[in-house]
């Protein structure tokens, strides 16, 4: 049975109380923490109760506190803990190179190709498999608590680990992370869980191997592989290496070294000013290194609060202020978006929801740390998120640690908080060249590549199909249906050429093309857009992996749809290109009608159908789709078989099928100058949708071709256009390529938002042909501003401000 503590998921052991949040780096002085030189180099007595104070804080952290084992859901963890432990310790049995039968880290040789990776991470699981035995044998309600046998075993298996493999005197092999955070934070947390029962020689042995593998250097410098996420798991092994063998030096180095990880960035890892969050230089990552990372400070500073160790400094308020800019504009109703959490999406036995669980727990516990005001609000949207989940709601997770569980129901469970609903807003993040579009009942998000982004990461045998992703996927899910949709096997079973909203080359690539952590990125400056926080001008210059592939794509968010527009498409790789207009996934069973142009289709699986001039079309229970114009609609009804293992060398290699009915436009073999224009109405009954089709006044495409796409909506005094060069369209006009969006109000104002998202204008004049009286605001990048019969913006220097929207708000005449 795989560790219940795998890679990038150990989000399950977050703890309670309040957190004195200060992330600045300013550290109490550990004056009652200092050893006393003598010939024992014994500690005080104040030393002594410190450490015990903080290994009980840590194991609280890891156990949990305040709720009754007999009660639901903890009674079913439990069980399944003590079920999961007994397993371990039927059939551990320690022999050379190993701790359960045909589980061998014994690598014959040892280097740091990808076959060396597997050797060190069965050692890591080994003492993952050991902790997750401590913790049954530590919890009440498991049936082995306090089982001697259990305790023995896991005492047994550290020894082992020690003497054969993780000490001082072996060279490290196969992936750093199982060496430096993995082994020491399993190996640390089972110390503290069996602490009483280990000898002075036993804790000395085992923290000469952490201090072995995570010697003092690995701070030196924020750079490599301890940056973000990385670098708050370093510090975590290494403050509870300092806990359990009262060493206050290294607890003060640990603690200190979180200082770089608080502030923001403007390039490579970290949170940006905008939310963006990356790790690994190039990939959006706020639902797996970002997890962590808030798992890992939240954690650290409820440990050390209250210790000669607490950090404290004005810089809280960063840290705290990501919960709200980075987060949480990536939970819907219960899941994290596939599209931040990269490499996780391709591993079995988790999924968008179970990834959030984690994180809506680290939320509340981040929270009692926060002002009140802060807290209260994120009580409130954390409830809404566990109410409205009906896919898998969090406390339904069998895998949730009792910590987690225990702050969540005790949410649930306060009437005092009402559930807040979901926003409307538009969230953009061009520093991650992502965004988020909400409404009440339905969300969507865009996932596009850059040369400053990654198409994809493939890494450690990970998301070897991925390569797509980026090519401007457009995932989205309803309020009270399709929370299912990439939770259900979608990545071992979907067509990756045939992603929602990407166009792409069917040139088949090679599983991890690009490479291993080559993380390719496109030769394309200009993505990214425009918004004025409720609707959106987005835009993609699309180059294709391993392509030719070269096309402009853009979105327009607005109240109730998404405008999707395509131009330019070319190639000359000898294969079709495809735009996906949708690909909805229909589980094992599923049969919903697709109607187009008012004309019920067959739902037969195995049908396909081609439509020469379809103006609308219809998935029930689904979305409704406008062809403004007219489309050549291609329609596929599949079932699709598939592996984890395809995608995941970590995966099962069992089959899976599951259905798929997917709309697309196929613009031929080598298409030169291809494009599109869809409209999706997420939700929308076959009523409306026909509707909408008829409803020539609702929208106007302004332009659609490689120099600029645009759209005017009149009801909503909406006019919008990328501009991928200088040029004018309808009264708007832009010197340099530029993203503009403007909103006329009934209050006789009107907003302004411009973008330079190339991040390449070093000067931006923007015309706008209609009377203006007066600029009632503008911001220090515009150098000269003059109003009258149209009013004519100058823009400075625009390439500082990484491509973040610059706002002007006007009294029209």
């Amino acid at each position: 049975m795989p560790s219940p503590w795998p890679r990038r998921t150990f989000l399950h052991a977050a703890g309670g109380g309040a957190l004195a949040l200060g992330l600045t780096g300013t550290l109490a002085h550990p004056s009652g923490a200092s050893e006393v030189p003598g010939d024992a180099g014994t500690f005080t007595a104040t030393s002594d109760a410190e450490f015990a104070t903080l290994r009980g804080t840590w194991r609280d952290l890891i156990l949990g506190t305040g709720f009754s084992p007999t009660a639901e859901p903890f009674r079913t963890i439990l069980s399944t803990l003590g079920t999961t432990a007994a397993g371990y310790l039927a059939t551990m049995a320690p022999a050379s190179g190993s701790l359960w039968p045909g589980r061998s880290w014994a690598d014959p040789e040892p280097d740091l190709d990808a076959e060396s990776y597997a050797f060190s991470a069965t050692m890591n699981d080994g003492y993952n498999r050991l902790r997750t035995m401590a913790e049954a044998y530590s919890q009440p309600g498991t049936g082995l608590t306090g089982d001697t046998g259990l305790r023995d075993a896991v005492l047994t298996g550290l020894d082992h680990l020690y003497s054969e493999v993780y000490n001082e005197h072996t060279t490290r092999y196969g992936n750093w992370y199982n060496w430096q955070i993995g082994a020491p934070q399993a190996l640390m947390d089972t110390c503290v869980l069996m602490y009483d029962h280990l000898s002075a020689s036993r804790i000395a042995d085992y923290c000469r191997a952490v201090d072995a593998f995570v010697p003092d250097s690995v701070f030196a410098s924020y750079t490599g592989t301890s940056t973000g996420a990385n670098r708050v798991d370093l510090c975590r092994g290494v403050v509870l290496r300092g806990i359990v063998g009262k060493d206050p030096a290294k607890i003060t180095l640990a603690s200190q070294a979180l200082a770089p990880v608080f502030p923001y960035v403007t390039s490579g890892d970290g949170f940006y000013d905008d939310g963006s969050f990356v790790q690994h230089r190039n990939v959006p990552y706020i639902g797996g290194y970002g997890a962590v990372l808030h798992d890992g400070v939240g954690r650290l500073l409820a440990l050390l609060r209250g210790s000669s160790w607490e950090v404290t400094g004005p810089g809280t308020q960063l840290f705290l202020d990501t919960i709200e800019k980075a987060v949480a504009p990536f939970i819907h109703n219960g899941l994290i978006m596939d599209n931040v959490s990269s490499r996780g999406i391709s591993r079995i036995g988790t999924n968008e929801h179970q990834r959030a669980h984690g994180l809506m727990a680290t939320i509340l516990l981040v929270g009692q740390g926060a002002s009140p005001e802060e807290n209260a609000r994120w009580r409130a949207m954390v409830k809404g998120w566990l109410q409205r989940d009906y896919y898998y709601p969090a406390l339904k997770n069998p895998g949730l640690s009792l910590i987690r569980a225990s702050l969540l129901q005790a949410l649930q469970d306060d009437t005092s908080v009402k559930a807040a609903p979901e926003p409307v807003e538009h969230r953009l993040f061009p520093n991650m060249a992502r965004a988020t579009h909400r409404r009440r009942d339905w969300a969507a998000s865009f996932s596009m590549a850059s040369n400053r982004i990654a198409h994809y990461e493939f890494g450690n045998g990970e998301h070897a199909r991925g390569y797509h992703t980026g090519a401007g996927w457009l995932s989205w899910w309803g309020g009270d249906f399709g929370l299912e949709q990439y939770s259900d096997a979608y990545w071992p079973t979907v067509d990756p050429y045939r992603l929602p909203g990407i166009t792409a080359s069917r040139k088949p690539l090679a599983d991890g093309e690009g490479g291993n952590w080559g993380q390719p990125m496109p030769d394309a400056a200009w993505v990214g857009g425009t918004t004025d926080g409720e609707y959106a001008a987005i835009g993609q210059h699309l180059k294709g992996l391993s392509s030719t592939l070269d096309a402009k794509k853009s979105w327009f968010c607005l109240d109730d749809s998404v405008v999707c527009l395509g131009a330019g498409i070319t190639a000359t790789d000898g294969h079709a290109v495809e735009t996906t207009v949708d690909n909805r996934a229909l589980g094992a069973t599923g049969a919903p009608v697709l109607t187009v142009d008012g004309r019920p289709q067959p739902v037969t699986q195995g049908w396909t159908a081609t439509f020469g001039d379809a103006e609308w079309a219809h998935i029930a229970g689904h979305a409704g789709y406008v062809f403004p114009g007219g489309a050549k609609l291609g329609a596929v009804r599949e079932e699709r078989t598939g592996s984890w293992r395809d995608i995941n060398t970590g995966g099962s290699p069992d089959p899976i099928t599951r259905r798929y009915l997917t709309l697309f436009t196929d613009h031929g073999v080598d298409p030169a100058g291809g494009g599109y224009a869809y409209v999706l109405l997420p939700g929308a009954s076959a009523r409306a949708t026909a509707h909408r089709a008829h409803d020539r006044g609702r929208l106007r495409i302004l332009a659609n071709s490689g120099a600029q796409q645009g759209v005017r909506v009149p009801k909503l005094g909406l006019t919008a256009v990328n501009f991928w060069s200088a040029g004018t369209v309808e009264r708007l006009r832009a010197s340099a390529p530029a993203s503009v969006l403007v909103r006329e109000h009934r209050n006789g104002t009107a907003t302004l938002v411009v973008s330079d998202p190339a991040r390449q204008a070093t000067s931006l004049d923007i015309v706008w042909n209609r009377r203006v009286t007066k600029v009632l605001s503008k911001p220090a990048t515009v150098t000269a501003a003059t109003t009258g019969s149209s009013l004519r913006l100058a823009f400075g220097d625009l390439t500082g401000q990484a491509g973040a929207p610059q706002k002007v708000t006007v009294r029209l005449g």
